[in-house]
């Protein structure tokens, strides 16, 4: 396995422990969006249908001229 499929499996096992109260939030330095699709392959295109939005939306998000809404369950 990829180190990048290793991090993400312990990200999602801290993530579900956190919301299971088993210990503290732990935050991870900021990626960027760019690389990150990239690393991954895709285009802007491919990350917007991914993502559930529109690829002028996912743009904007991408450049940090928009936030993405998250979902009900994690809203503060």
């Amino acid at each position: 396995m990829t180190a990048f499929g290793e991090d993400l499996i312990q990200s999602l096992g801290e993530a579900l422990a956190h919301m299971k109260g088993e210990g503290p939030a732990v935050v991870h330095a900021s990626l960027d969006r760019r690389e990150v699709r990239k690393h991954g392959g895709l285009t802007q295109a491919d990350m917007a249908r991914l993502m559930g939005k529109s690829l002028s939306g996912y743009r904007k998000w991408e450049q940090g001229q928009r936030a993405v809404a998250r979902p009900p369950c994690c809203s503060a």
